[in-house]
């Protein structure tokens, strides 16, 4: 029989996320802190709006775009963020989740064999993306001394005649680490410097512990040449509602619009009601969920201190990457072997991207009484391997 399946989905590796998270189902008092979904509900407000919707019949398909409504929501929380304006009618897109957003982004924007820079550690969707829509990722590999952020030396150097886009994943997902305004002003020169494009995906720039998330469309000349991908996920708590947004240039936009219409239709309307009605009054949910997040961060880096276990301050989202070389174990080895004599589920850092090797992503989107017990059990863990290691 002929092969059904197309070579180059054949050749992607399933994500590295899922695979503990799938043993750790099916294993009695065990732990997970592999996945990165709030545990907080989704806030009553929301989900009343969202429930209202249903009871007053709203059912139908929105615009292939979104809901009007909605995306003056988006301009206007933008605008109040980050002082930058997009028009709601061409400018803004609302699609299923910020993946979708991506996946639509690079489909509308890349021809065949154009290059992709993407920054790693950093999401598992963005290089798989990048060969689904024809085009050639080319990684920069982050490092532990630079705290994870991508610097203007490491964006010049890896930039050819082929590079198209840029994709900036800050805050990061796995290492937890931001850009500041002036390392985005510095890679906005380069990216002016090459004409190229920015696709800044800023899912988590609510979360973040020290200082405001600073978007790359605040730097003179980048709001023209960037895809701002952004969602309601995270910041919300509203990862089952499977709502994001694309905004940017009105011609990138429309064809993006396009694609979404003949793969998608619309986004869930349902969704959309809650949406605007978290834009219009979920700041004060976002701060409760902030202050949360940020104890337990402050909760982990003690730990990790007392256990004298290496790891960088992650200053957004909500995950840590401690660094595990010491032991002489893979990351792999290191979380299979932490599962299997643990019970406790974390995520190897080479799921996002080789360079993550030594690495584990913990996140600490569960509870602070879930974390202390897992933290126990990991100091009991190293210190069995430190015993091992000396005998």
């Amino acid at each position: 029989m002929r092969n059904p399946l197309a070579d180059k989905v054949v050749e992607i590796k399933p994500s590295g996320i899922r695979k503990f998270f799938d043993i750790v189902s099916e294993m009695k008092d065990a732990i997970s802190l592999g996945v990165g979904e709030p545990d907080f509900d989704t806030p009553w407000h929301i989900r009343d709006e969202g429930i209202y919707s249903l009871e007053k019949g709203r059912t139908f398909y929105t615009s292939n775009a979104g809901l009007k409504e909605l995306r003056q929501e988006i301009c206007n929380y933008l605008n109040r963020k980050h002082g930058v304006t997009y028009d709601p009618l061409k400018e803004v897109l609302i699609t299923v989740g910020g993946s979708e957003a991506i996946d639509m982004g690079l489909r509308a924007m890349l021809n065949p064999g154009e290059e992709v820079l993407i920054p790693q550690p950093s999401y598992v969707s963005y290089e798989p993306c990048t060969i689904l829509a024809g085009g050639k990722p080319v990684i920069i590999n982050l490092k532990a001394e630079n705290e994870f952020r991508l610097t203007a030396e490491e964006l010049e150097e890896a930039i050819t005649d082929k590079t198209k886009i840029l994709i900036l994943p800050f805050p990061n997902n796995p290492t937890g680490a931001i850009m500041e305004r002036k390392d985005l002003e510095a890679i906005a020169e380069v990216i002016i410097k090459h004409d190229i494009f920015v696709m800044s995906d800023e899912i988590y720039g609510e979360l973040t512990y020290t200082e405001k998330h600073v978007s790359i469309v605040e730097i003179p000349g980048m709001r023209e040449r960037t895809i701002l991908i952004n969602g309601f996920s995270k910041a919300y708590a509203m990862t089952g509602w499977r709502l994001g947004y694309a905004c940017g240039p009105a011609e990138i936009i429309q064809q993006m619009t396009k694609l979404h219409q003949f793969a998608i239709m619309c986004a869930p309307t349902t969704s959309q009601y809650a949406a605007i009605e978290a834009l219009k009054n979920g700041d004060e949910d976002i701060n409760e969920m902030r202050m949360a997040y940020n104890q337990r961060r402050r909760y982990l880096m003690n730990a990790f201190r007392e256990m004298e276990l290496e790891c960088f301050e992650p200053y957004g989202a909500f995950y840590v990457f401690p660094c595990i070389r010491e032991f002489g174990m893979t990351s792999d080895e290191f979380a299979t072997r932490f599962l299997e004599e643990e019970k406790v589920a974390v995520v190897p850092g080479t799921a996002f991207g080789d360079c993550g090797e030594g690495y584990l992503r913990i996140s600490y989107a569960y509870s602070l009484e879930n974390l202390k017990v897992a933290i126990g059990r990991l100091e009991h863990f190293i210190k069995k391997l430190r015993a091992e290691k000396n005998n």
